[in-house]
């Protein structure tokens, strides 16, 4: 096969990271909050542009320090201080770590300190879908050295700023979708009875990092005679039988940037009801997809996709919720839930996933990913077979 796909420039222009800032600036003036400290990968590497695999050693603690006016102010361990050389933050501040007796808590309170006395508000993400990835001792110590200013959550000013994407953003979600989409059509031409949930997934894996893809870090799968019962577990080394349903989910990683959607296969005769319930999901994205566009909320597309299923028959939604935000995270604010309020804007990237239990310990669940459009919304990606997938190999 000819790699046709053709792959976005990486990284970004300091243009980027200063429209990103002041954008979460405005926020924070607006609420009065004189300086955030970001400590979680995603949005440190969002606000910097600081990019490394060393994020997967817990040893060491990062901070970043973005001041209600000017550039933010990085405070990391001596070990990363070369690898800001290639970013537009020029304040950087280090110590040696680690040093667990204060791992840059005393640089990270001064710079806090040094940015923080107006309001004497400082924020930190303490929100839904959020931690410090710090110890709770330091946090405490933090909030001890800075003991006459007021720490507040501004989860919901960052996740605001980040939920909008931005066209160089969009461009490197949409190749990680494209390579995905890829892949699955190599595994549709290759899948055959006898191979094992694992054999198949590492199949897919190595034709998308040959197709462009950086990593594929969520690849999971389920199968069973007519269904399968969960959707975050495996692969697993069971042999894929006739009357099987095959379910892979995954995102790969492109620059930073994830998919996240799934594709189902049976292996010869399965029950008219396990295509019946194939048909209601896609049928409920449709549904979805007639229905995601600016001005319209997150609960507006959970009762489109929830209303098709239900009159399909059915028997609940194990899942929690139908589909999510994406990005630099495979899971990002908001979910598609009932009642949900979040109001969708021209920009956001959403994925679709109704699912439904259509017999006892048998799901179907069926996902794509979307852009929010001036006028609706559109696939990043082709979209999946109308009807099941059927392996005769």
């Amino acid at each position: 096969m000819t790699n046709t796909l053709i792959a976005p420039p990486r990284g970004f222009e300091r243009s980027e990271f200063e429209n990103r800032t002041a954008k979460l600036q405005q926020l924070m003036n607006e609420q009065g909050v004189d300086a955030v400290f970001l400590s979680t990968e995603p949005e440190f590497r969002y606000f910097s542009g600081f990019k490394s695999q060393f994020w997967e050693s817990p040893t060491r603690p990062w901070f970043l320090v973005v001041p209600a006016e000017g550039l933010p102010i990085a405070v990391v361990p001596e070990i990363g201080v070369a690898g800001f050389d290639d970013t537009w933050v020029e304040d950087v501040r280090s110590w040696p770590a680690p040093r667990p007796e204060d791992d840059g808590i005393s640089q990270l309170a001064g710079a806090l300190a040094d940015v923080s006395k107006r309001s004497m508000k400082i924020g930190a993400m303490l929100g839904p879908e959020t931690h410090l990835r710090m110890p709770a001792a330091n946090f405490k110590m933090l909030q001890d050295m800075l003991s006459q200013h007021e720490m507040v959550d501004v989860a919901k000013l960052v996740r605001e700023v980040r939920s909008v994407k931005s066209p160089a953003e969009i461009a490197k979600t949409r190749f990680a979708c494209e390579v995905t989409a890829a892949g699955f059509d190599y595994l549709y031409a290759n899948l055959r009875a006898g191979m094992t949930e694992r054999e198949a997934c590492k199949a897919m894996h190595i034709e998308m990092l040959r197709l462009g893809a950086d990593a594929c870090p969520y690849l999971i799968s389920a199968s069973g005679q007519g269904g399968y019962d969960n959707i975050i577990m495996g692969p697993t080394d069971r042999l894929l039988e006739r009357g099987d349903v095959l379910i892979i989910d995954t995102g790969a990683n492109f620059d930073g940037y994830f998919s996240d959607y799934d594709r189902n296969f049976a292996f010869g005769q399965v029950d008219q009801d396990t295509h019946m319930a194939y048909e209601a999901v896609y049928e409920s994205t449709e549904a979805g997809l007639r229905t995601a566009a600016p001005g319209r909320t997150t609960g507006d597309v959970w009762k489109a996709m929830w209303s098709v299923l239900e009159g399909a028959g059915a028997l609940g939604n194990d899942v929690g919720r139908m589909g999510h935000g994406l990005g630099m995270q495979l899971t990002e604010w908001p979910s598609n839930v009932e009642g949900g309020d979040v109001e969708l804007k021209e920009g956001m990237i959403l994925t679709l996933e109704p699912g439904m239990t259509f017999a006892p310990g048998k799901m179907m669940v069926h996902e794509e990913n979307i852009l929010i459009t001036a006028d609706g919304c559109e696939m990043l990606h082709k979209r999946a077979w109308p009807t099941l997938p059927v392996i005769d190999r």
